[in-house]
């Protein structure tokens, strides 16, 4: 069986269990032996998934495929969440982020450098429009404000970049010292909401013999 058609199978069987717990499968890998599924909440909710989400969604995705074995061998299951920066492989996953800082690392360039970042501004399934955060002055437009689209094809790593805050207004005396011990836990707020979490579980699967399975779970 197909790398591809394997993935088809795993993931016939856990996209229904992630939507029975009104969540979202972000993302679904196997790679060195770990079949890694990434889980989050719906688009605009207001806080990430949490440890507790991420181990029952780990029980009962173990207890399917104690019933199925989509994946034959030993293998480890890992159920985690994207975390607060997280990587962006299919337009999908730029879709979702359209309004978000991020970080690309492009192929083979010429005349332009390889990392660029900005504001996602939009996404279809060929390509991703930035809005730089350090225009080039020979190219900006008359508002110094240059956008860039990137063919998916041409992106060898992306991700999200977590932004903490708004940077303080230009010529905002020191004043803005006083209120810095709240603002800090404000913004903090978020980032225990949406911090990665992961559950992991050692799976052995025969051909005679249903799955066994020990977990373990940890909170990154």
């Amino acid at each position: 069986m197909s790398d591809a058609s394997t993935l088809k199978r795993v993931r016939s069987l856990v996209e229904p269990i992630i939507a029975d717990l009104k969540l979202d499968l972000y993302d679904l890998e196997f790679r060195g032996g770990t079949l890694r599924v990434t889980i989050d909440t719906p688009v605009g909710s207001p806080g990430g998934i949490d440890l507790e989400a991420i181990a029952l969604a780990t029980r009962l995705i173990g207890r399917e495929f104690d019933h199925h074995d989509p994946l034959p061998g030993h293998y480890t299951l890992e159920v985690t969440s994207p975390g607060l920066e997280r990587t962006l492989r299919t337009p999908a996953h730029y879709q979702r982020e359209i309004g978000k800082t991020i970080a690309l690392r492009l192929r083979d360039t010429v005349n332009v450098g390889r990392r660029v970042q900005g504001l996602l501004i939009a996404a279809d399934d060929k390509s991703a429009t930035i809005r730089l955060d350090t225009p080039d002055s020979t190219t900006a437009g008359a508002d110094g404000v240059e956008e860039r689209k990137v063919a998916f094809d041409q992106i060898d790593r992306a991700r999200t970049v977590f932004v903490w805050g708004p940077a303080p207004k230009p010529g905002k005396p020191a004043a803005a010292d006083k209120p810095k011990k709240a603002a800090a836990k404000k913004a903090a707020a978020p980032m225990r909401e949406t911090s990665s979490a992961t559950s992991t579980t050692e799976v052995s699967t025969t051909s005679a013999s249903p799955a066994s399975a020990s977990t373990k779970e940890e909170a990154r």
